[in-house]
């Protein structure tokens, strides 16, 4: 296939180079004219995947319409709220007969709209389903160390998804699908709400009690919000779901829980994002959730507690003492 990819991030990076692998004709876009000279004369990811070299085959350029032209398929690996401003640079490229791939986790601050609803608000005259939202457990620092990893493509087309799994799937890097979008976004968006709670807890001093409770708890309220959004209740039990939860909330190489880790040892959000250059998406997703939550009326402890500590800076310990004294209830 002739595959672009928008957003030379980490992620943008390692699965230009997996699909290259797979012998795709690849072209990778990066928004910064300067690094995106960086990246096509060093052949590395100085800033996002350091040490991983970038075949000499994958095009690299600043020119989005250029990168588009002629593609079979554009995936956008931009963080959820720089995505509107990006493709609406190319929405009035006929993309009609292309295949829009999302590996983005979150949902706009502005709309509350996860990403598949941020291109179809965009991209006025494509289909939904020709949309496809791969998704799961699923570092890039692993993918590009070619580490075993298993994720989800998800449309509403089935044979759609069915394209992104054989393009995509090679001997480490397996791809299921399904064809719940909204239940494999909400789970890759929610979770690192999750993640942001799991750091917190780390950071606190709590224990593996603590963190499994968050966990679980955690699940239950990423499923309750997604249901209630028109999910399927067993997606978030599968890799974009539970899977991606376990990575993100344990991993050392997962920003979200990092960041929770720092606000638990009592630094200051704002401190700790200005010393980042990755976007840790939990932050966003954790404004547009608390919006979201109030605006279909359904109750996220969990989530609600994360952003009382993050945006009106509440203490950890508070927090957590709210949510182990709330009233007792049956588990399901």
């Amino acid at each position: 296939m002739n595959i672009c990819i928008l957003g030379a991030g980490g992620w943008g990076t390692a699965l230009g180079i997996l699909l290259h692998n797979n012998k795709h004709s690849v072209t990778l876009w990066e928004y910064n004219k300067e690094y995106s000279h960086t990246l096509d004369e060093f052949r590395e990811n100085f800033y996002f995947l350091p040490k991983v070299k970038i075949p000499k085959k994958i095009r690299i350029t600043n020119d989005i319409e250029f990168a588009v032209d002629k593609k079979d398929l554009v995936l956008i690996s931009t963080p959820t709220q720089y995505i509107r401003n990006v493709i609406d640079l190319i929405k009035n490229i006929d993309l009609r007969n292309r295949i829009i791939v999302s590996v983005s986790k979150g949902i706009e601050n502005s709309t509350l709209l996860p990403v598949s609803g941020i291109f179809l608000d965009v991209f006025t005259k494509i289909k939904k389903k020709n949309i496809v939202v791969l998704s799961g457990p699923s570092h890039a620092e692993e993918v590009a160390r070619q580490i075993p990893t298993a994720v989800v493509a998800s449309s509403e087309d089935m044979s759609k998804a069915a394209v992104i799994q054989k393009a995509f799937s090679n001997k480490f890097f397996r791809v299921y699908s399904s064809d719940d979008v909204i239940g494999v976004e909400m789970g890759g968006a929610l979770k690192n709400i999750i993640a942001l709670a799991a750091g917190i807890s780390d950071g606190a001093g709590f224990g593996d009690n603590t963190k499994a409770a968050i966990m679980t708890r955690g699940i239950t309220e990423i499923t309750r919000l997604g249901v209630r959004l028109g999910a399927h209740e067993h997606t978030f039990y599968g890799l974009s779901g539970i899977g991606d939860l376990i990575v993100t909330c344990n991993s050392k190489l997962s920003r979200n829980r990092f960041v929770g880790e720092e606000i638990g040892k009592g630094r200051k959000l704002k401190d700790i994002l200005a010393e980042m250059k990755m976007v840790a998406e939990g932050v966003s997703t954790t404004e547009s959730t608390h919006e979201l939550a109030k605006k279909i009326n359904v109750e996220l402890p969990i989530i609600e507690q994360v952003h009382k500590v993050l945006f009106h800076g509440n203490n950890p310990h508070k927090a957590t003492k709210i949510l182990m004294t709330r009233n007792l209830k049956t588990e399901h």
